[in-house]
C-alpha cells in the first residue's frame, strides 16, 4: 500500500459505496464473530467500521486482523459497501457503510491505555491530563480542536477583509504589572535583571498605532500568574485588536460583525446590534459587571423597605454607607431549613456575615420573624416584587460584599432551580465603567482596566476633584454571564496621561521608569486609538458546549497550576541557577 494514499475514515458515506479506499488510524475497537472480524478504525475525522471476512480474505490479511488490538496503528485497504438495512447504525456518521478489507498492515503496536479511549469516559480529569495525548484521541476533544482551528481561521479572514494587519509582539518584555502577577524570566546576560512574559500586548499595540499601522490584530499568547478556575488558565490566547482614528461605535460594530460570522456556525445565534447596559445598571440589577440576562431574579434595593424594621444588621449597614438588597426565588417557599443553611454558608464564602430569608406563604416564615410586622412584610414584598410561594434572600453590608454575595447566590439558584433556558444565548455590551476603583489595602485609587484607558470627555475635569465619579470609555462584551472580552478607547494626550498617573499615585519618575518608552512615543504624535481583547479559549469553550476551558486547550494546567503530563513546574539543577545568578531561599510563611 502507498505510504501517503489515504481517505479520511469519518468522511465515508453511502454515496462512496463501490469505491476502493485506504484508511489509516487507530483501532477504536476489535470484535471477533467467528467468520467475521470487525474493526472500528478512528482517525481525526471520525470512525469507520472495517470488516474482515475470514473465508473470503487472504490468509495474511486474516492473520494481521487477528493480531490487531485497541489503539494499534494500522493501515487498511478495502472497498466501501453499503450496510444492510438492519445493520445500519444511525448513531454513527458513517453508520450506513462499512469497508470490506483486502489488506491490513500494522504500523505500530500499543500498550493497553490507562483508560478507555471512547467519547464518554469515567476516567478522572487528573488521569486524562497526565495522558493528555490519549485524551485528545477521544472524538469530543478532537472536535474541539477542529472547531478551534476553524474559528482562528475565520478570525484571521475577517480581520484581513477589514484591512487589519497581523503583527507579532514580543513574548520576552518589560515587567509592567496590569493587575495580576507577572511571570518573570531571569536574564543570563544581564545578571539581576528580568524579562516578563506579557499579560497582554497592550503597550506594544498602542505603539503600533503611534507607528502608523492604523489597524492591528493578533492571536496572541498571554500569561498571568493568578488563581485558576474552570474559565481561566495561567497561559491563554486572546484575539487582540487595536485601531486608529476610531471611537466606541467602531469597536461595537467590528466585534458584532465578527461574532455574527463565527458564532452561528456553532449553533449560537448572534443577532445584531447587541443590547447595551451601563456598568451601574448591571451592578444595580445583577450585582456583577458581566450579568447573565437569560433569567430574572434581579436584585432589589431594600433600603427604604427595611427602614421601619428594627434589625441591627440592617440599620448598621445603612448607617455606615452600606446597603440592604435582596433577590427572590420563585416558587421556592418550600425550601427546607437544610437547603437554606447551605445557601447561607455559600453567601458567607463571598463575605456576607449572614443571609436573611423571608418566605411569602401563609405563615410568612423568616429568620428575622420577630422583627417583622404585617406592614414591614408588605413593604418588603412590594420592594422585592415577590409573589405568594416565593422566598426572598437578603444581604446587608458593604456594597461590594452585598453585590458579590447576591450575584453568586442568584447564579447558583438559577442553575439549581432550572431557571436558565436551555441553549439560549444572550450577548451584551457593558459600558460606562468607572475609570478608577478604591484600593482599600493600598489606600489609593487603582485603574479598573489599565492606566491607559481614556476617561469620558465630560468627566475629565473631575479627575482630581472627584476621581471616583469619573467614567471610562471602556466596554466589555458578555455572553451568558461570561466575559468574552474587554477594551477601551485609549489616552493619546501626554498631559492627560500624566494626570491619570497622578490620580493613581504614580509619580513622574515612576511613570518614566515603568512606561517611559510609551510616553516618549506619544511625544511624536499619537493618533486617537482604541481596541479590545477577546478570549479565544472562552469563546471556543462556549461554542463547543464544554464545561471547562481546559477542554479546548491542548495541554492545559490544573487548578494547582501544574502540567501533570510533563510534571511542570519542576526543579532545575544548581548549574543553571548559578549561571543565572540565582540562589533559592526558603519559601516565606
Amino acid at each position: 500500500m502507498s505510504q501517503t494514499e489515504r481517505t479520511a475514515a469519518g468522511t465515508l458515506r453511502a454515496e462512496h459505496a463501490g469505491t476502493e479506499v485506504v484508511l489509516a488510524g487507530w483501532v477504536q475497537k476489535r470484535r471477533d464473530f467467528g467468520e467475521l472480524i470487525f474493526v472500528d478504525l478512528r482517525d481525526r475525522s471520525g470512525v469507520a467500521q472495517v470488516v474482515v471476512d475470514l473465508e473470503q480474505t487472504d490468509a495474511s490479511v486474516v492473520a494481521a486482523a487477528k493480531d490487531v488490538r485497541s489503539e494499534f496503528v494500522v493501515r487498511i485497504r478495502g472497498k466501501v459497501v453499503e450496510r444492510s438495512t438492519e445493520a445500519k447504525n444511525p448513531k454513527m456518521a458513517t453508520g450506513e457503510i462499512e469497508v470490506v478489507a483486502s489488506a491490513v498492515e500494522i504500523l505500530a503496536k500499543a500498550d493497553t491505555p490507562p483508560f478507555t479511549i471512547e467519547d464518554e469516559t469515567n476516567a478522572s480529569e487528573e488521569l486524562r491530563l497526565k495522558y493528555r495525548y490519549l485524551d485528545i484521541r477521544r472524538q469530543p476533544l478532537t472536535k474541539n480542536f477542529i472547531l478551534r482551528d476553524k474559528v482562528a481561521w475565520q478570525v484571521r479572514d475577517y480581520f484581513h477583509r477589514n484591512d487589519f494587519l497581523e503583527v507579532e509582539t514580543p513574548i520576552l518584555t518589560k515587567s509592567t504589572p496590569e493587575g495580576a502577577r507577572d511571570f518573570l524570566v531571569p536574564s543570563r546576560v544581564h545578571h539581576g535583571e528580568f524579562y516578563a512574559l506579557p499579560q497582554s500586548p497592550q503597550l506594544f499595540k498602542q505603539l503600533l498605532m503611534v507607528a502608523g499601522l492604523e489597524r492591528y490584530y493578533q492571536i496572541a499568547r498571554c500569561f498571568r500568574d493568578e488563581a485558576l478556575r474552570s474559565d481561566r488558565q495561567l497561559e491563554f490566547t486572546q484575539i487582540d485588536v487595536e485601531a486608529s482614528f476610531i471611537d466606541e461605535e467602531f469597536i461595537y460594530a467590528l466585534i458584532e460583525g465578527l461574532f455574527a460570522e463565527i458564532f452561528p456556525p456553532a449553533g449560537i445565534p448572534a443577532p445584531t446590534p447587541f443590547p447595551r447596559m451601563t456598568w451601574q445598571e448591571a451592578m444595580d440589577r445583577f450585582g456583577i459587571d458581566r450579568p447573565d440576562t437569560r433569567f430574572g431574579m434581579e436584585i432589589s434595593d431594600l433600603s427604604s423597605a427595611v427602614d421601619a424594621i428594627d434589625f441591627a444588621p440592617f440599620k448598621s449597614a445603612l448607617a455606615e454607607g452600606g446597603m440592604v438588597r435582596g433577590i427572590v426565588a420563585p416558587n421556592a417557599a418550600n425550601f427546607s431549613r437544610k437547603r437554606i443553611d447551605e445557601l447561607t454558608e455559600y453567601a458567607k464564602v463571598f463575605g456576607a456575615t449572614g443571609l436573611v430569608w423571608v418566605k411569602f406563604d401563609a405563615e410568612t416564615g423568616s429568620s428575622i420573624k420577630k422583627f417583622l410586622t404585617p406592614s414591614s412584610i408588605e413593604s418588603l414584598q412590594n420592594a422585592l416584587h415577590a409573589e405568594q410561594g416565593n422566598i426572598a434572600f437578603i444581604v446587608a453590608g458593604k456594597p461590594n460584599v452585598v453585590c458579590d454575595a447576591l450575584a453568586n447566590l442568584r447564579l447558583r439558584l438559577g442553575r439549581e432551580e432550572k431557571l436558565i433556558p436551555d441553549d439560549s444565548w444572550n450577548f451584551l455590551w457593558v459600558v460606562d465603567f468607572p475609570l478608577l476603583e478604591w484600593d482599600e489595602e493600598g489606600k489609593r485609587w487603582a485603574a479598573r482596566h489599565h492606566p491607559f484607558t481614556s476617561p469620558k470627555a465630560t468627566d475629565v475635569a473631575k479627575l482630581e476633584s472627584d476621581p471616583g465619579a469619573v467614567n471610562a470609555r471602556a466596554y466589555d462584551v458578555v455572553l451568558n454571564g461570561l466575559e468574552l472580552g474587554g477594551g477601551s478607547i485609549r489616552i493619546n494626550d501626554t498631559n492627560l496621561q500624566s494626570r491619570m498617573f497622578e490620580a493613581l499615585g504614580i509619580g513622574a519618575e515612576e511613570a518614566k521608569s515603568r512606561f517611559g518608552f510609551l510616553l516618549d512615543a506619544f511625544r511624536f504624535g499619537a493618533p486617537p486609538h482604541g481596541g479590545i481583547a477577546l478570549g479565544l479559549d472562552r469563546m471556543v469553550m462556549l461554542m463547543s458546549r464544554s464545561q471547562s476551558i481546559r477542554d479546548v486547550i491542548a495541554f492545559p494546567k490544573t487548578t494547582r497550576a501544574q502540567c501533570l503530563m510533563t510534571e511542570a513546574p519542576s526543579h532545575v539543577d544548581d548549574a543553571q541557577l548559578r549561571e543565572l545568578g540565582i540562589q533559592l531561599r526558603a519559601k516565606p510563611e
